[in-house]
């Protein structure tokens, strides 16, 4: 099955996404691939023109994002990820992900996790002319503790409350075992979130929350 059928995403939402990135930059879109090769055809085109620039306007941001968590595919979604945490910094983009896997959709919530590996890219002074001169860079753009935090209450929150089983098992992937992860203000959640976890029919769930209490002695 394709990626795309697994998290419910349309490859039409991702061309949307795209083609509106495309005429931003002013990328001509001439191709008359079928519609799910359009849009990689159209990714692949603002790739590097994304990645050369020195800055991003603040407009771009939101399009930008939503490529991201459109993208279908988890390998690909970095060709949007990656410039968007050179120009506006990791911290901004992951709280951005953060706020998708809160309140968006199942499928926005899927690949706003998908997105979130990719958001951990290394930044490095000659990547990006975006980095700033000389290798200098604000540190602030890039400091997300507290965000990588934010990010952790939100998935044991989709674990707990999610319907779609798919999206569980996303989660998971993301989701660490060891209780010394977690700050102590959400050992009352976590613990919670395992209780149920424990009892769930689904075997991968209940795996999660035997290595955590493996974990925890």
């Amino acid at each position: 099955m394709a990626e795309d059928e697994q998290s419910g995403i349309e490859p039409r939402s991702f061309l949307t996404c795209v083609t509106q990135l495309a005429q931003l930059l002013g990328v001509g879109d001439d191709a008359m691939d079928p519609e799910d090769r359009h849009a990689r055809h159209l990714a692949y085109a603002v790739r590097k023109p994304l990645l050369e620039r020195v800055s991003l306007p603040e407009k771009w941001f939101t399009p930008l994002m939503a490529a991201a968590i459109y993208d279908p595919d988890p390998s690909f979604c970095r060709w949007f990820v990656e410039p968007a945490v050179y120009a506006y910094g990791r911290r901004r983009v992951m709280a951005a992900l953060v706020d998708y896997l809160r309140i968006g959709t199942d499928a926005e919530r899927a690949g706003a996790v998908r997105a979130w590996y990719s958001a951990h890219v290394p930044l490095r002074a000659d990547r990006s002319p975006a980095y700033g001169p000389g290798g200098v860079r604000d540190p602030a753009l890039d400091e997300a503790q507290d965000i990588k935090t934010a990010w952790l209450e939100a998935s044991l929150r989709v674990l707990a409350e999610a319907t779609d089983l798919r999206l569980r098992h996303r989660v998971l992937l993301s989701l660490p075992a060891s209780h010394t992860t977690y700050p102590p203000y959400l050992h009352e959640l976590l613990e919670r979130t395992l209780a149920s976890a424990k009892v769930h029919p689904d075997p991968h769930i209940r795996r999660w929350a035997a290595a955590a209490d493996h974990e925890e002695v």
